[in-house]
């Protein structure tokens, strides 16, 4: 990857909230009926993705290392949640990312992010030596 050209992109994501999405589903049944924090942050990490993936070369990708956002406005089921990034910084392998997120109304969260590119085989091959050794 070229990470140092990759400063200034910008990345979206979408996702239509689903009632599979809202926080009393899939955390507990006593919340209301609104998106859940992990799923904001997905659609966040997947907008990071999107604005680096131009930028990767064939066989890397990057994984998620840390997540700094609040959540401060509810969004419930039919309105659509958009993530818009930046990609800030780049130091070596880590990209550092401005991010948002919005529901057609109001913005619903904001921070920032970081991601590591990795290379996809030996990322892979150190998986199933840990997986080969939790086995054994």
């Amino acid at each position: 990857m070229n990470a140092a050209d990759s400063v200034g992109s910008r990345g979206t994501s979408a996702l239509r909230v689903e009632p599979e999405h809202l926080a009393n589903r899939f955390k507990d049944a006593i919340l209301p009926q609104v998106l859940a924090t992990p799923v904001m942050i997905l659609i966040m990490e997947n907008a990071a993705l999107n604005a680096i993936r131009p930028f990767l070369d064939a066989g890397e990708s990057a994984v998620g290392t840390a997540v700094d956002v609040k959540h401060f406005a509810a969004t419930p089921v039919g309105h659509e949640v958009r993530a818009t990034v930046k990609v800030v910084n780049v130091e070596g392998k880590r990209v550092d990312f401005k991010v948002s997120a919005s529901d057609g109304n109001e913005e619903i969260g904001s921070g920032t992010h970081q991601r590591i590119v990795i290379d996809l085989r030996s990322f892979n091959e150190r998986l199933a030596k840990k997986s080969r050794e939790r086995s054994a």
